[in-house]
């Protein structure tokens, strides 16, 4: 066992996937002798060398439409792009070619392709550099959705990911990237795309939430006498419903917590599931603790927007005294 931090992980995910097989490649801005803006991609460059760790022009659009031709080539790119914000100008090539490839072809084309992008807030950057748009992709069919919370998550999600015949976005909370350590194997090994992972066991209350706001709920629960369940979806996209049903059939409360924006956030889709598959077993409404329904906010008001571990307590208690 290797004590790695969320970075080191997915960084020897990536280092094993290309020794196993060669037709993995990386390309995006500086994830070259740069190592990526991040440093996720750092010494691969060297080790692989300039055909497998591709520089690319300051242009996503050109990318993402690169990587998924080189995807049905036969190939197994891995393009990162270096902000969640950035990817406004490759959501053409993503949601209308590299989605739609396997069912336009009737299955004669696949698109094994893994973006990889940073994402949420947390770290104080600028504007575009810290927002949650998972509901976006998670609306379009023919993608998978990935977020891991943990170091362990991160490496077995993204070998998943490479591995899997079609395009999976694999989003990467950058306020965890180096924010704690845990063992992870040094071995190869998977972690299935669409399985959520039950953090802690309770009877009172369940939590569902993803990426860098489980950290958040961990301390949230820690500082509570109460006995909550905390579910960390791993997969934003396809949904382990089946994890969190039977869950809520246990606790009948719910809180739903993630960074994006309320309105239209995964959580109101979790929610809407929780009220048709467990609405008898509900003692209480489902609580919501998100960001605003606002533009994130610059440095000063970040930590206001974000759902911090105080706002999840005050939730808690609130469903816990319905």
């Amino acid at each position: 066992m290797a004590n790695l931090t969320l970075v080191q992980a997915i960084n020897l995910a990536l280092i094993q996937e290309m020794e196993d097989d060669d037709r993995v490649i990386i390309l995006g801005e500086d994830v070259g002798p740069n190592g990526g803006v991040f440093r996720v991609t750092e010494g691969l460059h060297q080790r692989f060398g300039s055909d497998r760790v591709v520089d690319t022009p300051l242009a996503e659009s050109g990318i993402i439409g690169s990587a998924i031709g080189l995807a049905m080539a036969g190939l197994r790119p891995i393009p990162e792009i270096q902000f969640e914000g950035f990817l406004g100008p490759a959501f053409d090539q993503i949601c209308t070619h590299a989605a739609r490839m396997r069912t336009r072809t009737r299955g004669a084309l696949t698109v094994p392709l893994t973006i990889r992008v940073p994402v949420g807030g947390g770290i104080h950057a600028p504007e575009l550099h810290s927002d949650s748009p998972e509901s976006f992709y998670a609306h379009q069919p023919g993608l998978k959705v990935v977020m891991p919370a943990s170091p362990y998550d991160a490496k077995g999600l993204l070998i998943s990911a490479i591995r899997d015949p079609d395009p999976v976005i694999y989003f990467e909370p950058k306020r965890i990237y180096r924010a704690f350590r845990e063992e992870v194997p040094e071995d190869e090994y998977t972690i299935p795309i669409g399985k959520a992972r039950v953090v802690s066991e309770g009877d009172d209350i369940t939590i569902v939430s993803w990426g860098a706001s489980v950290v958040q709920c961990m301390k949230a629960i820690e500082a509570s006498d109460r006995s909550i369940e905390l579910i960390d979806l791993r997969t934003i996209y396809p949904l382990d419903i089946e994890t969190i049903e039977a869950s809520v059939k246990k606790t009948g409360r719910v809180v739903v917590v993630h960074e994006a924006p309320l309105t239209a956030g995964f959580g109101a889709e979790i929610a809407a599931r929780v009220m048709e598959h467990c609405f008898l077993y509900l003692e209480a409404p489902v609580q919501r603790v998100t960001g605003f329904d606002t533009i994130m906010p610059y440095y000063k008001l970040e930590l206001e927007y974000l759902p911090e571990a105080e706002r999840i307590a005050t939730a808690i208690d609130h469903v816990a005294a319905y």
